[in-house]
């Protein structure tokens, strides 16, 4: 048989062509949709739904990006073709990782990134026998018919560790019965670097709004994140002023271990914070042993917003007296707390010096608020409003019961104080 070499020299740069076109294309539209801020979520179905149109049978893909978040070490995404979409994962901050992890394909390419190696990966290819299922999470993508399985992690800058939100790692399975062809191997080595690029700005992204968020406070941080960063730039708010402070901190600071003395605080505030989550609370800072909430009357009912203050007020309460029992039966040191609640205009934005803001609410109301408090001791209460806040709330159902008039420290006239009806004195 007579072989026809123009024939073949032109299949072949067709075929090449095609390759070419294809890890083009894969890239292209990876760079523009990072470009134009779409989530990692967003990125990775549509990687993957491009490389199933590229021919490959992606059975499964995952993808996991770390983050730097009190509560969650990364997230994950996962691709699977039954379901043509992709499912989110947040994974929980612990102290020990997981024998699963550890025994992962993912948990070996960050050891060897750690090592040095730059860019590791693995390919296995299941179907051909045990000695390729050499990782537990390998034996059960076989088990779901997966013939071949292929890994890798990048790295972010030249020390990058993707156990401190610096990197990403990305897995790929298929059930076609050879596997991936080399085609399609060249495919994810040639076009995954731009898809962990893109990826890489949104983790960052990310990560900024969490700490902003995580230190700043949700609607605080949110406004920073989206460029409230002018020193002096602030916006008249009216809100309710939630002001807590803890009893007796100081004595047992003296008494107890710092550690100790640190665990109490994380475990009081918790139980303080816990019941505004719900009800559009925004802690915007601890100050030492107390700690500043406003709850925003923009566009909402006045009284209501009243109400669910008071209402996180009395469970906060409520709560850290079963914390303390729980700490007391363990010989831990307990501490109690008071609330002032007031209502009016605030100050809130950007206070400070010049490389150093702090967004925060100031005024008269703020500061009226924790004089409010300086009464609890006084009167033998808990909670404590303000007049404003009690008409704004129009009593809270007969819950508010006026106390008498009291002068602040710093304000020139004598204010009706209310306290909680089943709130006795000394309680």
């Amino acid at each position: 048989m007579r072989v026809d070499m123009r024939s073949l020299v032109g299949a072949k740069r067709l075929f090449v062509d095609t390759r070419s076109r294809a890890i083009a294309d894969l890239y292209l539209w990876t760079m523009e949709a990072g470009l134009h801020g779409a989530n990692a979520a967003e990125l990775f179905d549509g990687y993957c739904r491009r490389v199933v149109e590229a021919g490959a049978a992606l059975l499964r893909a995952h993808v996991s990006t770390q983050t730097l978040h009190p509560q969650w070490t990364g997230y994950g995404y996962t691709w699977k073709r039954q379901l043509n979409a992709v499912h989110e994962q947040q994974f929980a901050r612990v102290e020990t990782p997981s024998s699963a992890w550890l025994q992962s394909p993912f948990a070996h390419l960050i050891e060897r990134a750690r090592a040095g190696e730059p860019t590791p990966s693995i390919r296995r290819r299941l179907a051909d026998g045990p000695e390729q299922r050499d990782f537990p999470s390998l034996i059960e993508f076989h088990a779901e018919g997966a013939t071949d399985y292929f890994a890798i992690v990048y790295t972010f800058g030249l020390r990058g560790d993707p156990a401190h939100g610096a990197g990403v790692v990305l897995s790929f399975t298929c059930d076609a019965p050879d596997g991936f062809d080399d085609e399609q191997i060249t495919l994810f080595e040639a076009t995954l670097p731009g898809l962990a690029l893109a990826l890489k700005a949104h983790t960052g992204h990310d990560i900024a709004s969490s700490l902003l968020r995580t230190y700043l406070g949700e609607d605080a941080g949110r406004r920073v994140h989206q460029g409230a960063v002018v020193r002096g730039a602030n916006d008249s708010l009216r809100a309710v002023v939630w002001y807590a402070d803890l009893k007796g901190f100081t004595a047992i600071s003296d008494a107890w271990p710092g550690p100790t003395v640190i665990d109490m605080l994380d475990d009081a505030f918790e139980a303080l914070t816990a019941p505004l989550r719900a009800r559009g609370g925004q802690v915007l800072k601890f100050i030492g042993d107390a700690m500043l909430v406003t709850f925003a009357v923009e566009g909402e009912d006045e009284t209501a917003v009243c109400r669910r203050a008071l209402d996180a007020a009395e469970e906060a309460l409520a709560s850290l007296a079963l914390d303390n029992e729980r700490r007391a039966l363990a010989g831990l040191p307990i501490v109690e707390a008071d609330i002032a609640l007031h209502l009016g205009e605030v100050l809130y934005g950007n206070v400070g010096a010049a490389d150093r803001l702090d967004f925060t609410v100031i005024g008269p109301t703020v500061n009226e608020a924790a004089r409010i408090e300086r009464l609890c001791d006084t009167l033998g209460r808990h909670i404590l409003a303000s007049e404003r806040f009690a008409r704004a709330a129009e009593g809270c159902g007969g819950r508010l019961a006026p106390l008498g008039r009291y002068a602040l420290r710093g304000v020139a006239a004598a204010q009706t104080i209310y306290g909680l009806v089943a709130e006795p004195p000394g309680a």
